[in-house]
């Protein structure tokens, strides 16, 4: 103990050095290097220079509390070699060599590492002050183009933005949209019809096609028989392609429900108990959650949630007029004097239509931003909260898409979900392949957007349904990058780039001066 006792502090200890002339002492002070760098008690240090330590000055400089624990063991570990230690050899396996880790000779370099910033290395760690940086130049840059149209423009906003003395003109338009509950109305009598056997399945198919045909026909022939307004006119039509939607799924499945249930065969193994206790007929109840709930895939019943959240609801509701708001702001202000002062992207030179379309690509992913916000995140919660509706997943992280494909599939969550259950599994169970039933569920798509942008201009130039036709090459091809460059996010560039900066601002240009030339030739 009193050996012990006398020892000099372990901080002022320095590594034996082997005596000069002494081969077998060297190789023994090699040997137990080598041993103790591999042993527990330099773990800690050694792990100052591992590959993902994110403290580098621990490497060069370690803690107090380290450097004491590494003192009091390497007094504890001194004590040892000098009770039991005799001489030579023996002796230098019991040294203490913990703090060789942090001096001159120890190896810094020990295995290969890439670069953060390299192909290899950018998408295996966090970029998060990297995107507070693109937060705040947008911010800054935003705000300076915000002052500068105003400078420039003053306050674009009028006082009849919202509804003025010519709105009245397109009241054939409101009386039409307050009719078509009536189609529901139809159909749900032509299933009780058919659940009772008092008309074939034939007879129930052809109304159904009777009724779903009219749905839309009547609100295409109202909006081209009145001079109503391009905006109402979509609406209406947005109104009315929902419905049709949602008919054509209360249809599908009905027939589908009276099939299981008539044909006396057992019910697909993957349907659960629940699925099978939804094969019932359809109340008049039912039918109405059915056509106000955000969904477009009819059954009896839904996951529904235990109360309405007052308060959540009242938050979600503010933001809503907030954002809805915003896109006035946006249309207004910026696209507006953007595309009257533009030429014909077709008729123009071409740097002057790039420029045009560029510069209008800024507002428009704001506006088409916002109104994602506006419509996916805060409508459809503010619905389902009000009819407690509970399967919220209306849209997945479309923006990490890495191809097209995968962007469509998670988008449009209401939309993606009927396509695949009334349109793309029916032609696949009809021996139809897989890509001819992906081009008829675009060639769907493609008409619905035709007919919501096409009828209220009063134009058929086919440039919405063109749009989402060409998607189905731009699948192929950014399917092709996404295996070429092994999943990186080659594919999410050219996504944003064709859909928001090129895609979008061309169908606004185009759209508004064909609906310009068309006002043009009218007087």
């Amino acid at each position: 103990m009193g050996d012990s006792d006398d020892a000099p502090p372990a901080a002022h200890r320095r590594p034996p050095r082997p005596v000069r002339g002494s081969g077998g002492a060297v190789e023994g002070f090699a040997a137990a290097l080598r041993r103790r760098l591999k042993s527990g008690a330099s773990a800690a240090a050694r792990a100052s220079f591992a590959p993902d330590s994110g403290d580098e000055s621990a490497a060069g400089e370690p803690s107090s509390s380290s450097s004491r624990r590494s003192d009091t063991s390497g007094d504890a570990s001194s004590a040892g070699g000098g009770r039991g230690g005799g001489g030579g050899g023996a002796g230098a396996g019991a040294l203490d060599f913990s703090a060789f880790t942090f001096r001159a000779a120890a190896p810094v370099h020990r295995k290969a590492k890439e670069c953060p910033l390299s192909s290899d290395a950018i998408f295996k760690q966090s970029h998060a002050g990297l995107f507070n940086l693109c937060i705040v130049v947008l911010v800054a840059v935003n705000s300076r183009l915000i002052i500068e149209n105003l400078m420039k423009y003053g306050l674009l906003i009028r006082s009849g933005f919202w509804f003025n003395a010519t709105s009245l003109r397109d009241w054939p338009l409101l009386m039409c949209c307050l009719s078509l509950p009536a189609f529901p109305l139809g159909a749900f009598a032509v299933e009780k019809l058919a659940f009772r056997n008092l008309i074939t399945n034939a007879a129930a198919t052809s109304l159904h096609i009777f009724l779903t045909t009219a749905e839309i026909v009547y609100p295409v022939l109202v909006i081209l028989m009145c001079d109503s307004a391009v905006v109402s006119g979509f609406v209406l039509m947005f109104i009315a392609c929902i419905v049709w939607l949602k008919l054509v799924s209360f249809a599908h499945a009905n027939h589908d429900m009276r099939k299981l249930i008539t044909s006396g065969k057992k019910v697909d193994d993957e349907l659960s108990t629940a699925g099978i206790d939804n094969l019932q007929p359809p109340t008049l109840g039912s039918l109405i959650y059915f056509m106000m709930a955000p969904t477009l895939c009819y059954q009896p019943s839904y996951p529904r949630t235990t109360h309405i959240r007052k308060g959540w609801l009242i938050r979600q509701i503010i933001l809503y007029l907030i954002f809805t708001g915003l896109q006035g702001f946006i249309i207004e202000q910026y696209i507006n004097p953007i595309v009257v002062n533009s030429q014909h992207p077709l008729k123009g030179g071409l740097l002057n239509a790039v420029e045009t379309v560029l510069k209008l690509s800024l507002p428009n992913v704001y506006l088409w931003l916002c109104m994602f916000y506006c419509f996916f995140h805060l409508w459809l919660n503010i619905l389902a909260e009000i009819l407690r509706f509970g399967d919220r997943e209306f849209y997945k992280d479309w923006w990490n898409a890495k191809t097209i494909d995968e962007y469509w599939r998670k988008w449009n969550m209401p939309v993606h979900k009927w396509i695949v259950r009334h349109v793309y599994f029916p032609c696949m169970r009809n021996g139809i392949s897989k890509e001819v039933a992906v081009f008829i569920s675009f060639f769907v798509s493609a008409v619905l957007h035709e007919l919501c942008v096409a009828v209220p201009c009063r134009i058929l130039k086919f440039w919405a349904f063109l749009g989402i036709m060409l998607q189905i090459p731009l699948i192929i091809l950014t399917s092709y990058l996404k295996n070429k460059f092994r999943d990186t996010m080659v594919g999410n560039m050219i996504f944003w780039f064709f859909f928001c900066i090129y895609g979008q601002p061309m169908c606004v240009l185009l759209y508004y001066h064909d609906v310009m030339n068309r006002i043009e030739k009218t007087k």
